[in-house]
């Protein structure tokens, strides 16, 4: 599948709207994953510069059709966020040349609409272990929720796009509206035990020197895979 799947990790503020500057201070990676005979793609996490990601596309002989989002704060699929307005998911949607639902699942689906304004018509609500596919090339969604309800993973040929569930170094933060500290430590002890060594992880920001690295080395070197059960869990989360 490798030679027919196209897969791009962006980074905002370098490989796109570049010259904004709150894209590059959140080091935020958009995904672009996609079937090359098909011509069709899908964005993961769009924000910031989303017409730019279309023409990314467009340039590689590929349109988009459809969005998947990790979860539902405004660095990655857009609106609103320390005062200021990102673009994402609602300017996708908004758009005549391009068919992009977003992909959630559905315990996120009321924070989506909230954030970035968006109706049930422009949504697709999902459980985990559904599978999408872009073009032939199937995409499973892996409910992990902690850092938000809804957060997810996406698993493709050997590659773990995890959003902010799990980064090189650390997982996303759990003491914002929505998140879990117990459901963290469940989707990373539990949920992503299932994913391979060899699987490699794409993180939702660059948040260590490599940006991203096989899940097998992520498990040896993460400090989140050292904890001692789930009380001293909730002592390192600050429960």
């Amino acid at each position: 599948m490798t030679e027919r799947l196209y897969f791009r990790q962006l980074l905002s503020g370098r490989d796109f709207a570049v010259g904004d500057p709150l894209a590059t201070q959140m080091v935020n990676f958009t995904y672009l994953i996609g079937d090359r005979e098909k011509g069709e793609a899908v964005a993961v996490d769009p924000a910031y510069g989303v017409g730019e990601l279309v023409d990314l596309l467009a340039a590689d002989g590929l349109r988009l059709t459809g969005v998947l989002g990790t979860h539902y704060h405004a660095d990655h699929i857009g609106g609103s966020i320390f005062g200021h307005s990102i673009e994402g998911f609602a300017e996708l949607a908004g758009r005549t040349d391009v068919d992009a639902r977003l992909h959630v699942q559905r315990a996120e689906a009321d924070y989506v609409k909230q954030q970035t304004g968006v109706s049930d018509s422009d949504l697709v609500l999902h459980d985990g272990g559904d599978v999408v596919t872009v073009g032939d090339i199937p995409i499973t969604l892996l409910h992990t929720p902690g850092h938000t309800p809804g957060s997810q993973c996406f698993l493709v040929d050997g590659r773990l796009v995890s959003g902010d569930t799990l980064f090189l170094e650390g997982c996303g933060r759990t003491d914002l509206p929505g998140a879990d500290p117990d459901a963290m430590y469940d989707s990373l002890v539990n949920k992503l035990a299932t994913v391979p060594d060899d699987t490699v992880l794409y993180p939702g920001h660059l948040y260590s020197a490599e940006a991203s690295a096989p899940l097998g080395e992520t498990r040896l070197s993460n400090f989140v895979f050292r904890v001692q059960g789930l009380e001293q869990w909730r002592l390192l989360m600050g429960h």
